[in-house]
């Protein structure tokens, strides 16, 4: 009787000690895990709240009163998300309520001393010249201002970007006389970074207040940068409009004694058009037994520089009309950074009647653009009413069917 009764207290006493270590590694991986930087390319901090998605949990709360959020101020985490929605305006902004700068919490723990506050007005002497070159037109019309400041963090080597605010824009809806603001940001010439704030409805002085942490990049390259803000204003029913933008080369301005303040004057966008639109290699064959056409986008060359990273990133769109009515579409696969694309890719379209009297085709080369609407980089028409080699093109292949007739083409203004 006595050899059970001790088989059943160390049993007993072996299945408490598994269930700690168990309960003990778990609390472990658990510390270990939130101390952990998440393996994200830049974190979005919205008005001073960081908004890693394990930070969001079911217990948010929203339009809180006073006495409520006082009471709970203590006991709520300091990364969690709190937005007293009774607090906005009319437009749906906060309210400013201090001038103080608020950084990412994971920036909180860094040396006091990469966190002095300073302003500066003035960049690199490139910057200088190209601020000094704008015609006087320009400078007359006034687009606004934009606020924003600059830090390296060199404990998470993490470049870290604070859009403030922006004041003075001009109103794009006539009818309102206002506009609806936001801003995409591009780190230059590589364009791997792409972010843009989130839309302010009705004002002309939008305070965005929102931080972008961009990880992994070292300090040294930090000169070799160059940021891209556009502003611009949204539009539901037709293409955002484009209100300005800023230009703020890297170079010469040292981050590390602080975060910088600073303040730029919006310019108008410059397009950058040129004479030349490039040239666009295309072969077609009209098969007339089966009533298709075949084609095929070949290469593309000498294509314009169409933003400031100084390359595109090229496809082809190829639009097929019957009667001036566009009844059938294809496009070609992107091409990175390259003024001359090798596409290579076939199409073919079934032509709704006989003979391609009434038939035409369109070819669109854009610049892809992640974050707002593709550029038209040029464009090409061939049919039997089309001018010059578009037009010569096309007869060949009306007198020649059944032969796949390939050809270099001037591109125009899209």
């Amino acid at each position: 009787d006595e050899i059970p009764t001790v088989v059943g207290i160390f049993s007993a006493f072996g299945l408490v000690f598994s269930v700690s270590l168990f309960a003990w590694i778990c609390c472990q991986r658990k510390s270990s895990k939130s101390n952990k930087t998440p393996p994200y390319k830049f974190v979005h901090v919205l008005k001073g709240v960081d908004i890693y998605p394990e930070n969001l949990n079911s217990k948010k709360k929203f339009g809180a009163d006073d006495k409520s959020e006082a009471k709970n101020k203590s006991a709520m985490p300091k990364n969690s998300l709190h937005l007293d929605l009774e607090k906005r305006d009319l437009n749906g902004n906060f309210p400013k309520t201090t001038t103080k700068m608020e950084g990412s919490p994971d920036l909180e723990n860094s040396s006091p001393k990469h966190f002095v506050e300073r302003k500066k007005d003035s960049v690199s002497p490139d910057s200088l010249k190209s601020i000094a070159s704008l015609s006087s037109e320009e400078k007359q019309e006034k687009l606004g201002t934009l606020f924003f400041s600059l830090e390296y963090n060199f404990e998470k080597k993490a470049f870290v970007v604070n859009i403030k605010e922006a004041r003075g824009l001009p109103a794009m809806d006539e009818q309102s006389m206002t506009s609806d603001p936001y801003i995409k940001m591009t780190i230059l010439p590589e364009k791997k970074h792409k972010v843009k704030t989130r839309v302010l409805r009705k004002t002309l002085d939008p305070a965005f207040d929102e931080t972008f942490t961009f990880y992994g990049i070292p300090y040294s390259q930090i000169q070799d940068l160059t940021l891209h803000f556009m502003v611009l204003s949204f539009d539901r029913f037709s293409r955002d409009d484009v209100i300005g933008e800023v230009l703020i080369p890297l170079a010469g301005i040292e981050l590390s004694e602080g975060r910088l303040l600073m303040d730029r004057e919006i310019i108008k966008r410059n397009v950058r058009k040129s004479s030349g639109r490039g040239e666009l290699l295309v072969s077609l064959c009209y098969q007339s037994t089966t009533n298709t056409l075949t084609v095929v986008v070949l290469k593309a060359r000498h294509l314009p520089k169409s933003d400031v990273s100084g390359l595109s990133d090229p496809y082809v769109k190829v639009n097929l009309y019957h009667a001036k009515k566009r009844i059938s579409k294809k496009k070609t696969h992107v091409k990175k950074c390259t003024p001359n694309a090798v596409f290579n890719e076939l199409f073919v379209f079934d032509i709704p009647c006989e003979g391609l009297d009434d038939i035409s085709i369109e070819f669109l080369v854009l610049d892809s653009d992640r974050g707002s609407r593709n550029e038209v980089i040029g464009q090409l028409t061939l049919g039997s009413s089309a001018e010059g080699t578009g037009g010569e093109h096309w007869k060949e292949i009306c007198e020649y069917p059944r032969r796949q007739i390939a050809k270099w083409h001037m591109l125009c203004d899209g």
